[in-house]
């Protein structure tokens, strides 16, 4: 598949912005999805379930969507015993998001997601480069063999892992998109920088269409990230939290609002991303409003550090990484990066 015959780049060149989806873990508690179980899983198990899932952000109005697959390479499955299933469960994935695409009467893409191995990469863990490329290039296969439109490579932390996926997906001839996150003073838990970021994936041997931020810590946090995105060629993605977690009556809830996502999504547009988002706690209520906000709010330019806070709430750290304060790259401990789970 060429670079420009593919649904997300067909969809980029018709719209100035695209809607992408919300949270996936949040929505799969709400369903009953317990702590410590895979979600991938009930791709086999509760296809219904995750046809909900998957239509709830396309009735809010959003173009993208991902799927239920985050956690669905062989190591992070080796944790529940199901590594023998991972083109099985990517596939179930990718066909029941297919079905609900094909059923919106308008363009919907279909975006395979893939997150982290979990495994820390030589040479400060054990993970080699080839094996990690193995693994990225078989979920690659089983979400492409569901009819994924792109593969959507989220929440890394490492450059190297980022370069193994990349790997990985041109093994399996598939475009695709990539986002870190950047939650510790600006930078990812590895240490990587936005600026870094952007010098990695415009040198990558197969590029993606698209690349930015999700997750991280707040909203404000994120569009600092994007800002410094500026040097970028390749369109931007931002994916941001719904507010700050917050536990209350034994579950984690996120405190924005609406409305407030409805301003972070015209602030992230405005710093120049063009596929624009929620990651933990978005709810298709939350992606509603947002998708009201960027058709009918105008263009207001660049905002200011200053616009970002007094519109979403302050920063979690002074620094943005990119002034030399923040920590370097860290020693990870043996028992890997913890999953994300909303």
């Amino acid at each position: 598949m060429s670079s420009t015959d593919n649904a997300l780049t067909k969809l980029l060149s018709t719209r100035d912005w695209l809607l992408a989806d919300g949270a996936t873990g949040t929505e799969l508690f709400n369903m009953g999805l317990q702590s410590g179980d895979a979600p991938e899983l009930w791709n086999t198990d509760h296809p219904d379930r995750i046809k909900a899932l998957y239509e709830g952000p396309v009735k809010a109005g959003s173009d993208i969507f991902l799927t239920n697959s985050f956690g669905g390479n062989a190591s992070r499955l080796k944790l529940h015993d199901a590594q023998s299933r991972v083109f099985e469960l990517n596939q179930r994935a990718a066909e029941i998001g297919r079905e609900v695409a094909d059923a919106a009467g308008r363009p919907v893409v279909v975006a395979g997601s893939m997150g982290p191995t979990g495994d820390i990469m030589e040479p400060v863990g054990t993970l080699s480069h080839a094996s990690a490329v193995e693994m990225f290039h078989e979920q690659a296969e089983g979400l492409k063999a569901g009819g994924a439109d792109v593969l959507w490579v989220e929440t890394i932390s490492a450059p190297e892992e980022m370069k193994a996926a990349a790997e990985g997906i041109a093994l399996a001839g598939m475009p695709w998109c990539g986002t870190m996150s950047f939650d510790t003073a600006g930078r990812t838990m590895m240490g990587v920088t936005s600026a870094a970021m952007v010098t990695q994936m415009e040198r990558l041997k197969h590029k993606p269409l698209a690349f930015g931020a999700n997750c991280g810590v707040g909203s404000s946090d994120l569009l600092r990230t994007v800002l410094g995105f500026s040097d970028a060629t390749l369109p931007l993605i931002s994916k941001g939290n719904a507010g700050i977690p917050k536990y209350h009556d034994g579950h984690i809830h996120y405190d924005g609002t609406p409305e407030l996502m409805a301003n972070y999504a015209v602030l992230a547009r405005d710093a120049g991303a063009r596929i624009i988002g929620g990651c933990c706690g978005t709810t298709p209520e939350h992606l509603r409003h947002m998708r009201e906000a960027l058709e009918t709010r105008a263009p207001n330019g660049k905002p200011s550090l200053e616009q970002i806070t007094d519109a979403l709430g302050g920063f979690s750290s002074e620094s943005d990484g990119t002034d030399g304060k923040g920590p370097g790259a860290r020693k990870a401990r043996a028992g890997g990066r913890r999953r994300a789970t909303a």
